[in-house]
C-alpha cells in the first residue's frame, strides 16, 4: 500500500512530460492558427484582456476564426510548397528504400562479429553535428568543389549541383540512410534462415527464395523505414535550406520564411498545424508497425 502514491506519480510523469512540452505549445500554435496578423507586437491577435474579466475572455473566443486556413487554400505559394514537400519526402523515402535493402540484407548476411562493426558504421555520422554533415556537401557539390575537381581530373564535365532540387535529394538520402537501415536490419537479422532451406528443398532458387521468403517477411521493417524518414523530411528545412536553391519549395522553409522574414505567425502556424495533420495517419501506421516488430521480436 505504501508503494502505491509512488508509482502512481512515476506513471503520472510522462503524461505530465507530453502536457508540458507537447500539448502546450501545441495549444500555443493552434490558438496562433486562429488569429489574425497585426501590426503589433507580437504579431497576431486577438489577446485576452484579463482586465475585462470573462467579458474579455469572451471576445477573446469569439475573435477567432479560421480565416488564415481558408487562406492557406486560396495562396498557390502553400499549395506548391505542402505538394512539394510530399513530393521531396516519397521520392527520397523511395530511393533510401532501393538503397538501404541492399545494404541492410548484406549486413544480416555477415558473421555476428562483423555485423557490429558494420552497424557501427552506420551509426558513425550520428556522432557528427548534423548541421556540419550538410554543410559538407555544400564544399563537395559547389561547382568548385570536390565532386568537379575529381570529374575535371578525367576531363568530365563539371556538374551544377548545389542549389537544385538534386542537392536537396542528396542531402536528405545521405541525411536519413541510417534511419532506413537500423529498422531493416533489425528485422533481416532475426529472420530464421532455416526459412530459406526449407525453401530451396521445395525447388525454389535463391531469387525466388528471396521475393517468397525475406521480402515478404521483411515489410514490419520496410514499413518502418519508410515511415521513420518519410515523417521527418515533410518538415525538413536545413538540408533544402542549405542545398536547395530560391525555388526550392518545402513546408519547413514555408514556416520559417513566415515567422522570421514576414513576421506572420498565423499564416506560420496555420501550415505547421496543417503538416501535422496530414502526418498523423503515418505517425498512427509507424505505431502500428513498431507493435509488429515488438511482437516479432517475442
Amino acid at each position: 500500500m505504501k508503494g502505491r502514491p509512488r508509482t502512481g506519480l512515476a506513471a503520472l510523469a510522462p503524461f505530465l512530460w507530453l502536457g508540458v512540452f507537447f500539448l502546450f505549445p501545441f495549444l500555443l500554435v493552434a490558438k496562433l492558427s486562429l488569429s489574425d496578423t497585426a501590426l503589433a507586437m507580437p504579431p497576431y491577435a486577438p489577446r485576452v484582456d484579463w482586465s475585462a474579466g470573462w467579458a474579455g475572455v469572451r471576445a477573446f473566443f469569439a475573435a477567432l476564426d479560421f480565416e488564415t486556413y481558408a487562406r492557406l487554400t486560396r495562396d498557390s505559394l502553400y499549395i506548391a510548397s505542402y505538394l512539394s514537400s510530399l513530393m521531396f519526402a516519397a521520392v527520397a523515402t523511395g530511393i533510401l528504400l532501393v538503397i538501404g535493402y541492399p545494404i541492410a540484407y548484406g549486413m544480416s548476411r555477415f558473421a555476428a562479429s562483423t555485423r557490429q562493426a558494420l552497424l557501427m558504421a552506420v551509426i558513425l555520422p550520428f556522432w557528427t553535428s548534423f548541421l556540419i554533415r550538410v554543410y559538407a556537401w555544400i564544399a563537395v557539390l559547389k561547382p568548385e568543389g570536390l565532386l568537379n575537381t575529381f570529374l575535371s581530373q578525367f576531363g568530365l564535365p563539371e556538374l551544377n549541383l548545389l542549389n537544385t532540387d538534386t542537392a536537396v535529394y542528396i542531402g536528405l538520402v545521405y541525411a536519413y540512410l541510417p534511419f532506413m537501415v537500423l529498422p531493416l536490419y533489425a528485422v533481416l537479422e532475426k529472420q530464421d534462415q532455416s526459412l530459406l532451406e526449407a525453401a530451396a528443398d521445395l525447388g525454389c532458387t535463391r531469387t525466388q527464395a528471396f521475393w517468397r521468403v525475406t521480402f515478404p517477411l521483411s515489410l514490419p521493417g520496410v514499413g518502418a523505414g519508410a515511415l521513420l524518414c518519410f515523417i521527418p523530411m515533410v518538415g525538413e528545412f536545413v538540408i533544402p535550406d542549405l542545398l536547395g536553391g530560391s525555388g526550392t519549395l518545402m513546408l519547413g522553409k514555408t514556416i520559417w520564411t513566415e515567422f522570421f522574414a514576414n513576421r506572420d505567425w498565423p499564416a506560420a502556424s496555420a501550415v505547421a498545424i496543417a503538416m501535422l495533420a496530414t502526418l498523423v495517419i503515418p505517425i498512427v501506421l509507424y505505431q502500428r508497425q513498431q507493435t509488429k516488430m515488438i511482437e516479432a521480436g517475442r
